[in-house]
């Protein structure tokens, strides 16, 4: 798909521009409060499913079933084809993992991802892609049935899940034709009954969801039923209140999602999007509160897009293709133009010449990041035109779907991500639950314009307490977007007692490294010094440095799809003295 050279699809439409003019000068960028210990979080989790199990909880449930929906709406996204071919073929397939429908237990522990599509319904959207009618019903109405016989009266972890429930109350609204179309009155009354236990249910639990996109779609559940279902005005005007509240506890002053995932900032917008859609079904316009979260995020997702308009891969997302994002735009009817500056959000966009680069220049989320949070600080990701050539390898959220909670963890390291890494050491703290310790606390950062091109200096404190040094990288990308010009520093950090002691005569070992996007091979110099680069397109970089020694090495990239793609990375090796060291470097594009 082409783009304008600003990392946008054909279809991102103009509007107001957002109040983006670079600001010159330092500032420090904090990390965020912690949002609670995660082992209290845990605890409150846990007591909250404890109480589903309860009678009381049960009867909160009871009620009558509607007789009928208020509007039949569109969803505006489309579903996967190929998933609704195998579904009418007998194959449920979600995550890598594959089950047959005759054969399917719906209380059988599977992958976490392969559990969310089954619990979300979210196979309801990819039947309905394959446009069989009849075909799609029949299966349709078997796996529905077959999970409400399992899980409908009794709520339980994952399957009433906040998000989950409010993910399948939604497939279940905007997908009803295919199971209230069907003869069987008692099936229908199942399929009614529980978009009611749906619906009540979320009125308990929609504010237990995590901060984010979780969140915003469970409350998002809400919405939905108080337009859809009859006598639902007093819960529509609760939910709008908590979505309301959702959206401005999920989304920073920038527009930027506090788990600083781009693929997470998509989420919410593809939420806001199907909202507009029911709205749009009751002929009622949308709400204030969402139209206004909408001007401040569409810039932030269009910021954090690379050249060929899919996203950059932080935070654990995929690289989500541009087809996607503009589906939500559309969905969302949101348009504008990508931030180059942010403040909250903490994304860095310089382009220039069809070349894009992104940095991410401040601290890790305080938040818990579905996707797993990752130790990424001066981490950059650059574009030449539609063509990625340095990387974050990326998916670490998909791996963890998948059941691979050892490359989750391997994709979330700060040696992932195309940045500098002190004594191969995490720049962040990795917590095996998707949240960081201890690490950088803050990020500094200055950024110029001028006529030669633009320049960013910034540093964080990430490896000061451990080995005395703070990471000071400065990039400048020239003004016809042909040369990108680095130097990585390691300096003496101020020295408090409690911080790492730097010994005189030791030497610290530094390892730069620059993952290579998809089809860009690489060759290394016979001196060392140097790698010519070739993408898939035939045109040639070439990336040299001053340091001891440069290798090319395998590496992975995880694609929109989440498959891992093998890969190579440049990897500059040096050694640090007690007084720090500088690795200065340039990518120039061969003429």
């Amino acid at each position: 798909m082409s783009t304008d050279g600003h990392g946008r699809g054909p279809e991102a439409r103009e509007g107001p521009t957002h109040h983006d003019e670079i600001e010159p000068g330092k500032r420090l960028v904090r990390a965020a409060p912690a949002t609670g210990a995660p082992l209290a979080q845990q605890v409150v989790r846990w007591f909250e499913r404890l109480t589903w199990r309860t009678p009381l909880h049960d009867r909160r449930l009871d009620g009558q079933h509607p007789p009928k929906l208020l509007a039949v709406p569109v969803d505006p996204f489309p579903g996967d084809e190929l998933a609704g071919e195998a579904l009418l073929e007998g194959w449920l397939f979600a995550a890598g993992e594959q089950r047959a429908i005759a054969e399917l237990d719906p209380l059988a522990p599977t992958r976490p991802g392969f559990t969310d599509y089954l619990h979300g319904f979210a196979w309801l959207r990819d039947l309905a892609a394959t446009g069989e009618r009849e075909r799609a019903a029949s299966i349709a109405e078997t796996l529905a049935q077959r999970w409400l016989m399992a899980h409908g009266e009794r709520p339980t972890e994952p399957a009433w899940r906040p998000d989950v429930a409010a993910r399948r109350l939604l497939m279940l609204l905007f997908h009803a034709p295919l199971l209230l179309s069907s003869s069987n009155l008692v099936a229908r009354s199942r399929v009614l009954t529980a978009m009611a236990r749906g619906a009540r249910h979320l009125d308990r639990t929609a504010d237990k969801a995590p901060a984010g996109a979780p969140r915003v779609l469970a409350w998002g559940g809400l919405v939905a039923a108080g337009l859809l279902l009859p006598g639902g005005e007093t819960r529509r005007s609760v939910g709008e209140d908590g979505f309301a509240r959702a959206l401005a506890g999920a989304l920073s002053d920038d527009g930027g999602v506090v788990s600083r995932s781009p693929a997470q900032l998509l989420s919410v917008m593809e939420t806001i999007g199907l909202l507009r859609a029911l709205y749009d079904s009751r002929r009622e316009p949308l709400p204030e509160a969402l139209a206004a979260a909408l001007t401040r995020a569409t810039p932030a997702l269009l910021g954090s897009a690379m050249g060929d308009g899919g996203l950059a891969s932080w935070q654990g997302g995929l690289p989500l293709d541009a087809t996607r994002i503009n589906d939500a735009l559309q969905a969302s009817g949101a348009f504008g133009r990508p931030l180059r500056q942010s403040r909250d959000w903490g994304y860095q966009r310089l382009s220039a010449g069809g070349a894009v680069l992104l940095v991410d220049a401040a601290p890790p989320p305080a938040a818990a990041v579905p996707d797993g949070g990752c130790a990424a600080t001066l981490a950059i990701e650059f574009s030449d035109g539609a063509e990625r050539l340095i990387v974050s390898c990326g998916g670490a959220g998909h791996a963890r779907a998948r059941g691979n909670d050892a490359m989750a963890q391997a994709l979330r390291t700060t040696a992932a991500h195309s940045t500098l890494v002190i004594a191969d050491t995490n720049s962040t703290a990795l917590n095996a639950d998707g949240t960081l310790g201890r690490g950088v606390t803050a990020v500094e950062l200055a950024r110029q314009e001028s006529e030669v091109g633009s320049r960013i200096e910034a540093r964080h404190d990430g490896y000061a307490r451990r080995f005395g040094f703070v990471h000071q990288r400065t990039l400048l990308l020239t003004a016809d977007g042909g040369e990108l010009r680095g130097e990585d520093a390691v300096l003496p950090a101020p020295q408090p007692a409690r911080w790492g002691r730097r010994v005189e005569g030791a030497m610290t070992p530094l390892a730069l490294r620059f993952h290579l996007g998809p089809g860009v091979d690489a060759v290394a110099t016979a001196d060392a010094q140097a790698a010519m680069l070739r993408t898939p397109s035939g045109g040639f970089w070439q990336l040299r440095a001053r340091a001891d020694r440069l290798t090319v090495e395998d590496s992975v990239w995880s694609d929109p799809h989440g498959r891992l793609v093998p890969t190579k990375q440049i990897v500059i090796d040096s050694l640090a003295p007690a007084g720090g060291a500088t690795i200065a470097w340039v990518l120039r594009r061969a003429r």
